[in-house]
């Protein structure tokens, strides 16, 4: 059975893009057949997708393009796959009229659950506050599990994880703060025109967050 997620944040700039990348990276190198998707019409971060799988990512945009064709192309793309995971744009339910059009209505459309990444830099329990809302904010959009960026500290990740264990949602894991997990940007996308330290952020994401659990759920 293809485990399908989506990954998505609260604002862009949160690192959705790296540990979207990242991920699809290491679980090709653990041998499985990843079928990667964005969300909305961009066609830069899929050329990145298609370079670390193997494969063409998909664009999946209910502004251009039906619920059904939407459907039909994640279906279609991901039969033979082992993981489908979707890359979200700009925060979870930012849409062209509300929520329309966003990552959250891309989710309801196919049924996924979404990963939540973070950027946890300069706050511990006041994320309780934001993530609470998000948790419950369309409760028909399920928040599987969160992952936190730019950590500071093993005392900054204890406060993180006991956000988690106090609203009752999976902790998946923790990437610290370097330097050299951080692309520029240009227009329309993140800037990778000089090669990331791939090697560091998949070690990193392989020691630092439970992307075993992240499949169970």
């Amino acid at each position: 059975m293809t485990k399908s997620f989506l990954i998505a944040a609260p604002t862009s700039g949160s690192g959705k893009t790296t540990i979207a990348r990242g991920l699809m990276a290491l679980l090709v190198r653990k041998g499985l057949k990843v079928q990667p998707f964005k969300c909305g019409p961009d066609y830069i971060d899929t050329k990145f997708h298609e370079a670390v799988c193997g494969r063409p990512s998909i664009n999946l945009d209910t502004f251009m393009a039906s619920k059904e064709h939407v459907k039909e192309l994640f279906a279609q793309y991901g039969e033979d796959a082992d993981v489908c995971i979707v890359e979200g744009m700009m925060g979870l339910f930012d849409g062209y009229d509300r929520d329309k059009g966003s990552s959250a209505e891309i989710a309801r459309v196919l049924g996924v659950s979404v990963v939540l990444v973070v950027d946890a830099k300069s706050a511990a329990y006041s994320m309780a506050a934001l993530l609470s809302g998000f948790l419950h904010f369309q409760e028909d959009v399920h928040i599987a599990g969160v992952i936190f960026n730019k950590v500071g500290s093993q005392r900054h990740q204890e406060m993180l994880r006991q956000v988690c264990d106090d609203l009752q949602v999976e902790c998946l894991g923790f990437l610290p703060k370097r330097v050299e997990l951080e692309q520029g940007s240009r227009y329309l996308g993140l800037d990778f025109s000089e090669k990331a330290e791939t090697e560091t952020l998949l070690s990193l994401l392989e020691e630092k967050v439970n992307w075993q659990r992240l499949l169970e759920l």
